[in-house]
């Protein structure tokens, strides 16, 4: 191999892990995100659990992310729940962070 080749495969290398941790930060995040989701309605067993299950399986970044805020106010409105998109939004930012430690410490 030449040294562009090299270069060029250890890019690829990089780029391929990155997405990977990447994809699982965000999946942790939307775990963290749905028991707390979970939390703040009053769920419990089954239905926390069903609950986590349905927000962690939203995995796309950007436009899922809109989504899950637009989902977690409306659920919150019904269980009169007082949380504003911006603080949704700042808690998901705030478990994105927990959740990017925890997959670089591999402690999930």
């Amino acid at each position: 191999m030449t040294l562009f080749q090299d270069r060029e495969q250890a890019f690829e290398q990089t780029f391929v892990h990155d997405e990977e941790a990447r994809f699982r930060a965000l999946a942790r995040r939307n775990k963290l995100l749905g028991q707390w989701a979970a939390t703040q309605l009053g769920l419990t067993g089954q239905k926390a659990d069903a609950y986590v299950n349905e927000i962690s399986g939203s995995l796309v970044a950007r436009v899922v992310d809109e989504g899950l805020v637009e989902k977690l106010r409306a659920d919150f409105v019904t269980k009169g729940v007082n949380q504003s998109d911006e603080q949704i939004r700042e808690k998901m930012a705030e478990l994105m962070a927990a959740a990017v430690a925890q997959v670089r410490s591999s402690t999930w």
